[in-house]
């Protein structure tokens, strides 16, 4: 007996241009979205992880997604110790970075997690414990990135709820983000110096207790140079999307910031922040200076000699990247690595390539070959060497609080290789123009 499955499908007519098989020369300058795909192909010549690590990585990404039963839509989630030891995925920014290499990979999922976190609506309950001053930007960043690759300005129109909690009506998607620009500029604020505030933490969650300013002070006073240096890249981006008044501020706000990030360069380095004095003008901190570079802050010299710098101490003797601190030095993360080897793409492109080779799973089992972790999964930051568990990650007994205790399954060890190898081919979103795909002119060895 022959039984007979069929599926009816209703499909809007529309005009698809698609183009299959490998790039003959130069890409389509008409085409406003490359995806490249040239896993084997001379551009990473030097960088033979890619075969294995990007369909790896894509996969490990696009498999975490989760659905949302209450607020529809998908969350990537935190994944490793945050997850599958303290049952915890409250932190906003982490699944929109995750989201940001799949406007590439699978954009329609890449929308459904900006949607799904922007219901998230105002941290509850909005206290002192813990203020971050970053989320925001993170959200405007993937909605333009989105938006400027897909062409999908219709996204911006759709209703988005919020979590049921804040009994609040759905709002388009557009005022979403309004409101989250506006939250950056009313709430979280400038500073005495010109700088975004940074609250008790903007990317950094220990910025505070380790700038070894009084925290009370820093949560009402202090400023982030880090903030301000990723606002001032995002927010021209974001204005390319928004209504004409919004984006009139953003474009001003970004250009102040700018100038501002650019009077903290000391000589050798950008100073991280602002408390009772500034903070980064005696140790190098890592995050805030791919910012400045990709912001503009730096003319083409200075970037030169900053990157130099970064290669002389940061990553020096270091096989799995730049720690996040100098001369005492911290982890490295992977969400730092990937700003780093998108500014680098840029300037130098051999030293950009060296290090998004030093974030391969390759890398890792090369270097510690003893340590399970780092094989085929990592957690989001790895121990320098000089530390006492090399390659390992991270614990904090006194917080109750330890990536070591489920040191896989973190996107960040997936989803930021990815992200860095999209830059690394010239695939980045601009204050102007077209998105460009396969620009990119460095060598790969």
């Amino acid at each position: 007996m022959l039984a007979t499955l069929t599926e009816h499908w209703d499909v809007q007519p529309r005009l698809v241009n698609f183009e299959f098989g490998p790039s003959r020369g130069e890409i389509p300058q008409h085409l406003d979205t490359v995806v490249l795909e040239e896993i084997g192909g001379a551009r990473v010549a030097g960088a033979s992880e890619a075969v294995d690590e990007i369909p790896w990585h894509a996969a490990m990404l696009t498999g975490a997604a989760c659905v949302d039963g209450v607020l529809g839509g998908h969350t990537l989630d935190q994944g490793s110790a945050y997850s599958f030891r303290h049952g915890f995925n409250g932190a906003a920014r982490d699944p929109l970075q995750h989201a940001l290499p799949l406007v590439y990979l699978e954009p329609d999922l890449a929308l459904s997690v900006l949607r799904n976190t922007c219901a998230w609506g105002r941290k509850q309950p909005w206290t002192t414990q813990f203020r971050p001053s970053g989320p925001n930007l993170w959200a405007l960043w993937l909605a333009a990135e989105y938006v400027l690759a897909t062409g999908d300005h219709a996204a911006l129109d759709q209703p988005v709820p919020y979590h049921p909690v804040r009994q609040a009506d759905p709002v388009p998607l557009r005022e979403h983000l309004r409101r989250q620009f506006r939250f950056v500029v009313d709430e979280v604020g400038l500073g005495e110096h010109g700088h975004v505030r940074i609250l008790n933490a903007d990317w950094n969650d220990l910025a505070i207790v380790e700038s070894g300013v009084d925290k009370e002070w820093m949560v009402e006073h202090g400023e982030s140079v880090l903030n301000s240096a990723m606002a001032a890249w995002v927010l021209p981006v974001y204005a390319r999307i928004a209504d004409p008044v919004t984006a009139a501020e953003a474009r001003a706000l970004a250009t102040d910031l700018c100038a501002r990030v650019a009077n903290e360069w000391n000589g050798r380095w950008f100073r991280r922040a602002w408390g009772t004095g500034p903070i980064g003008d005696s140790d190098l901190w890592l995050e805030v200076q791919p910012w400045a570079i990709l912001c503009g802050a730096t003319d083409s010299d200075q970037a030169k000699d900053l990157l130099g710098t970064i290669d002389r101490t940061c990553r020096a003797d270091s096989p799995l990247g730049a720690r996040v601190r100098w001369p005492n030095p911290g982890p490295i993360w992977f969400s730092i690595s990937v700003t780093l080897v998108w500014a680098a793409a840029r300037i130098s492109p051999d030293l950009a390539w060296d290090e998004w080779r030093r974030m391969s799973l390759r890398s890792h089992t090369a270097a510690y070959p003893d340590i399970w972790s780092g094989t085929l999964s990592g957690p989001d930051a790895y121990l320098p060497p000089e530390s006492e568990r090399p390659g390992e990650t991270w614990a904090m007994p006194d917080m109750g609080v330890a990536m070591r205790a489920h040191p896989v399954a973190n996107l960040h060890s997936h989803s930021q290789p990815l992200l860095a190898y999209l830059r690394l081919l010239g695939v980045e979103p601009g204050s102007t123009g077209p998105l460009p795909g396969g620009t990119f002119t460095g060598a790969a060895t």
